[in-house]
């Protein structure tokens, strides 16, 4: 896990208290920015995946070029 990935982890967690933060506060304005912490971290979640999985079919095609 890269530092960039747990950075996003951390965001999403944070994300999660500030939610859980604004729902027991009736603050919906922490609530709501809370979600979209959790969102953000999402995405980036999956944007690193899908990263991760072009770059895997790349070194694929690669490796299988010098065969």
């Amino acid at each position: 896990m890269s530092i960039d990935d747990l950075k996003n982890k951390a965001e999403g967690v944070a994300g999660q208290a500030k939610e859980a933060a604004g729902e027991a506060t009736n603050n919906d304005d922490l609530a709501n920015e809370g979600r979209a912490d959790q969102t953000k971290s999402d995405i980036k979640d999956k944007a690193n995946e899908l990263k991760d999985k072009a770059s895997d079919a790349v070194n694929k095609v690669l490796g299988d070029a010098q065969k």
